[in-house]
């Protein structure tokens, strides 16, 4: 026997062609929406990465200014405590037996009748 064709041939009527219609309107819907689905995909991952780079750095800039605000903070802290203790001397600038005090030992001022005799410290004596 010799090998026969196994192609049949298509009976070429109206109900046929519908059947090839319908049978091509659902491969080009399915395609269709293959491709809308892909690009839906595409859509939200590109979203979601534009986001989370978004939202990280937003974070290392939060990160960044909460550590310029402890610091500025800290700052602050020692510029009050120097404030006081400028007021402190202002206060005390301000009284005037604070001031005889300050000549008296800084400029060796004397008041009438007093003697003033400058002693040597420990590590300045040679004996």
């Amino acid at each position: 026997m010799t090998k026969s064709n196994k192609t049949v041939a298509r009976i070429k009527s109206e109900y046929m062609n519908k059947y090839d219609a319908e049978m091509e309107r659902s491969r080009l819907r399915k395609k269709r929406l293959i491709q809308r689905l892909i690009f839906a995909g595409v859509v939200i991952v590109v979203t979601f990465s534009l986001l989370a780079s978004y939202h990280f750095k937003q974070r290392s800039l939060y990160s960044e200014k909460q550590k310029e605000y402890e610091d500025l903070t800290e700052q602050i802290s020692i510029l009050e405590r120097e404030e006081k203790e400028l007021l402190d001397e202002i206060n005390l600038l301000n009284d005037v037996d604070y001031i005889l005090d300050i000549a008296r030992t800084n400029y060796f001022l004397s008041k009438e009748g007093e003697l003033i005799f400058q002693v040597q410290e420990e590590e300045e004596r040679s004996y």
